[in-house]
Protein backbone atom coordinates (compact mmCIF):
# COMPACT_ATOMS: atom_id res chain seq x y z
CA UNK A 1 0.00 0.00 0.00
CA UNK A 2 1.03 3.25 -0.82
CA UNK A 3 1.20 5.68 2.31
CA UNK A 4 -0.83 8.19 0.29
CA UNK A 5 -3.86 6.29 1.00
CA UNK A 6 -3.38 7.35 4.24
CA UNK A 7 -3.22 11.20 2.87
CA UNK A 8 -6.60 10.34 0.67
CA UNK A 9 -8.55 9.62 3.80
CA UNK A 10 -7.21 12.77 5.48
CA UNK A 11 -7.83 14.83 2.68
CA UNK A 12 -11.63 13.09 2.38
CA UNK A 13 -11.85 13.97 5.93
CA UNK A 14 -11.15 17.62 5.93
CA UNK A 15 -13.31 17.98 2.27
CA UNK A 16 -16.34 16.75 4.62
CA UNK A 17 -15.30 18.66 8.13
CA UNK A 18 -14.79 22.23 6.54
CA UNK A 19 -18.16 22.47 4.72
CA UNK A 20 -20.02 20.45 8.09
CA UNK A 21 -18.41 22.87 10.72
CA UNK A 22 -19.47 25.99 8.77
CA UNK A 23 -22.93 25.24 8.50
CA UNK A 24 -23.15 23.53 12.27
CA UNK A 25 -21.20 26.75 13.52
CA UNK A 26 -23.89 29.10 12.22
CA UNK A 27 -26.87 27.03 13.39
CA UNK A 28 -25.44 26.54 16.62
CA UNK A 29 -24.23 30.29 17.01
CA UNK A 30 -27.80 31.40 16.09
CA UNK A 31 -29.42 28.63 17.78
CA UNK A 32 -27.58 29.22 21.43
CA UNK A 33 -25.32 32.32 20.92
CA UNK A 34 -21.64 32.25 20.41
CA UNK A 35 -21.30 29.59 23.52
CA UNK A 36 -23.35 27.28 21.56
CA UNK A 37 -21.05 28.00 18.11
CA UNK A 38 -17.75 27.52 19.74
CA UNK A 39 -18.85 24.18 21.26
CA UNK A 40 -19.99 23.22 17.70
CA UNK A 41 -16.56 24.37 16.36
CA UNK A 42 -15.03 22.19 18.90
CA UNK A 43 -17.39 19.19 18.53
CA UNK A 44 -16.36 19.38 15.01
CA UNK A 45 -12.49 19.65 15.36
CA UNK A 46 -12.59 16.68 17.50
CA UNK A 47 -14.51 14.63 14.56
CA UNK A 48 -11.93 15.85 12.40
CA UNK A 49 -8.85 14.99 14.65
CA UNK A 50 -10.48 11.44 15.12
CA UNK A 51 -11.12 10.92 11.58
CA UNK A 52 -6.82 12.57 10.82
CA UNK A 53 -6.08 9.06 13.27
CA UNK A 54 -8.33 6.43 11.99
CA UNK A 55 -7.11 7.50 8.79
CA UNK A 56 -3.54 6.34 10.03
CA UNK A 57 -4.45 3.43 11.57
CA UNK A 58 -7.03 2.12 8.40
CA UNK A 59 -4.23 2.79 6.06
CA UNK A 60 -2.00 0.23 8.54
CA UNK A 61 -4.72 -2.31 8.74
CA UNK A 62 -4.91 -2.97 4.44
CA UNK A 63 -2.39 -5.52 3.48
CA UNK A 64 -2.35 -8.71 0.84
CA UNK A 65 -0.34 -11.94 -0.32
CA UNK A 66 -0.25 -13.08 -3.63
CA UNK A 67 -0.33 -17.32 -2.97
CA UNK A 68 -0.03 -20.04 -4.96
CA UNK A 69 -3.31 -21.03 -5.32
CA UNK A 70 -5.27 -17.55 -3.47
CA UNK A 71 -4.94 -14.13 -2.88
CA UNK A 72 -5.33 -13.27 0.61
CA UNK A 73 -6.92 -9.56 1.83
CA UNK A 74 -6.22 -8.54 5.35
CA UNK A 75 -7.97 -5.00 6.84
CA UNK A 76 -10.31 -3.71 9.80
CA UNK A 77 -9.16 -1.40 12.57
CA UNK A 78 -11.32 -2.45 15.37
CA UNK A 79 -12.90 -5.39 13.23
CA UNK A 80 -10.08 -7.06 11.20
CA UNK A 81 -10.90 -8.98 8.49
CA UNK A 82 -9.51 -12.11 6.00
CA UNK A 83 -10.66 -12.57 2.94
CA UNK A 84 -9.60 -15.69 0.70
CA UNK A 85 -10.23 -14.95 -2.86
CA UNK A 86 -9.10 -18.38 -5.37
CA UNK A 87 -7.93 -17.46 -8.36
CA UNK A 88 -9.75 -19.98 -9.96
CA UNK A 89 -12.77 -18.38 -9.12
CA UNK A 90 -12.33 -14.62 -10.04
CA UNK A 91 -14.92 -13.85 -12.58
CA UNK A 92 -12.77 -10.38 -13.63
CA UNK A 93 -10.44 -8.19 -11.83
CA UNK A 94 -10.90 -4.25 -12.35
CA UNK A 95 -8.70 -0.98 -11.39
CA UNK A 96 -10.87 2.03 -10.65
CA UNK A 97 -9.65 5.84 -9.80
CA UNK A 98 -11.97 8.48 -8.47
CA UNK A 99 -10.69 11.85 -9.43
CA UNK A 100 -9.61 12.72 -5.65
CA UNK A 101 -7.45 9.01 -6.36
CA UNK A 102 -6.22 10.10 -9.54
CA UNK A 103 -4.84 13.14 -7.77
CA UNK A 104 -3.11 11.30 -5.59
CA UNK A 105 -1.62 8.67 -7.94
CA UNK A 106 -3.54 6.05 -6.33
CA UNK A 107 -6.21 3.18 -7.24
CA UNK A 108 -7.71 0.14 -6.09
CA UNK A 109 -7.83 -2.82 -7.60
CA UNK A 110 -11.40 -4.63 -7.10
CA UNK A 111 -11.83 -8.57 -7.65
CA UNK A 112 -14.90 -9.91 -8.56
CA UNK A 113 -16.41 -13.64 -7.69
CA UNK A 114 -19.36 -15.02 -8.68
CA UNK A 115 -19.97 -15.35 -5.12
CA UNK A 116 -21.17 -11.38 -3.91
CA UNK A 117 -20.03 -11.91 -0.06
CA UNK A 118 -16.10 -12.67 -1.48
CA UNK A 119 -15.70 -9.70 -3.52
CA UNK A 120 -12.80 -7.55 -2.59
CA UNK A 121 -10.82 -4.84 -2.76
CA UNK A 122 -7.42 -3.63 -1.79
CA UNK A 123 -7.10 0.41 -2.18
CA UNK A 124 -4.16 2.58 -2.23
CA UNK A 125 -1.90 0.67 -4.52
CA UNK A 126 0.28 3.11 -6.60
CA UNK A 127 -1.46 3.18 -9.92
CA UNK A 128 1.50 1.72 -12.14
CA UNK A 129 1.26 -1.13 -9.48
CA UNK A 130 -2.52 -1.86 -9.32
CA UNK A 131 -2.42 -2.00 -12.99
CA UNK A 132 0.95 -4.62 -12.80
CA UNK A 133 -1.54 -6.56 -10.15
CA UNK A 134 -4.40 -6.66 -12.14
CA UNK A 135 -2.84 -8.28 -15.16
CA UNK A 136 -0.98 -10.70 -12.73
CA UNK A 137 -4.15 -11.90 -11.11
CA UNK A 138 -6.26 -11.94 -14.18
CA UNK A 139 -3.15 -13.94 -15.84
CA UNK A 140 -3.66 -16.57 -12.79
CA UNK A 141 -7.05 -16.83 -12.87
CA UNK A 142 -7.69 -17.53 -16.72
CA UNK A 143 -5.13 -20.57 -16.26
CA UNK A 144 -6.21 -21.46 -12.82
CA UNK A 145 -10.12 -21.81 -14.40
CA UNK A 146 -9.46 -23.19 -17.86
CA UNK A 147 -10.48 -26.19 -16.45
CA UNK A 148 -13.80 -25.35 -15.03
Amino acid sequence: MSHRLCWFRRAVVLLVTAPTMVVVTFVAADQWGLLGGVFAIVMVLGGCLFGWAVAELNYRSWGYAERADDLLVTHGVFVRRLVVVPYGRMQFVDVTATFLEQWFGIATVRLHTAAATSDSRIPGLPAPDATRLRDRLAEKGEARSTGL
